[in-house]
């Protein structure tokens, strides 16, 4: 009986970021465009984070622990969704960046075939 392979292409975004580094069925571009997601998903959990402080406490819904749980996942949350959207737009920077400085032979080969610099995954280009 021949079972095909479920999957031939690993999704970085379903690895935690300590077993992406590692994994060799990821390619080096998928490595640095997931790292740079996360980190910006990491600094907009910070700042939505420092939003939510800046709002005045009802009286009427006292502060407690299950409510600072909520507000962490919808911080969370939020601020994957705004990362894996691509709007932010510091992800695709930092990624042109990183992909200069750690895969140069790559960006030199897309630039030289005429490619635009790396998209990041499951984001649709943006129309200027």
């Amino acid at each position: 009986m021949h079972i095909p392979a479920l999957h031939n292409r690993i999704n970085p975004a379903n690895l935690p970021l300590e077993k992406l580094a590692a994994n060799p069925n990821v390619s080096d571009q998928d490595k640095v465009t997931e790292a740079c997601r996360q980190f910006e998903a990491v600094l907009l959990r910070q700042i939505l984070q420092a939003t939510r402080k800046t709002v005045i406490a009802s009286s009427e819904l006292p502060e407690s622990t299950t409510s600072d749980i909520y507000n962490d996942m919808i911080n969370n949350e939020l601020a994957d969704k705004i990362s894996e959207s691509g709007e932010f737009g510091l992800a695709k920077s930092l990624q042109t960046q990183l992909v200069r400085q750690v895969l140069p032979e790559a960006d030199a080969a897309r630039a030289k075939a005429g490619h635009t610099p790396l998209q990041p995954l499951n984001t649709p280009k943006i129309k200027p």
